[in-house]
């Protein structure tokens, strides 16, 4: 499943609360130079959402990223 976590900057007072809760928090989050929390990869998200539920000014958005499905060529007869 392809998630993609969304960090609203504007919001976010790097409290660090969604990165206490996160199981796999050392793969996926990082602090930027202003002390805001980011998901730099999201390869190990289960979608569990506990970040957002703890961000204490919802600032975090996970939300799953459904495949594009591919225009194939059906068989015609």
């Amino acid at each position: 499943m392809a998630v993609e976590i969304i960090v609203d900057k504007e919001k976010c007072i790097g409290c660090g609360r969604c990165y206490d809760v996160c199981p796999k928090a050392p793969l996926i989050w990082k602090r930027d130079e202003n002390g805001k929390y980011y998901a730099y990869d999201v390869e190990y998200c289960h979608n569990c959402k506990f970040c957002a539920g703890r961000c204490p000014t919802n600032a975090i958005l996970v939300k799953v990223v459904k495949p594009k499905k591919k225009n194939g060529n059906k068989n015609k007869k």
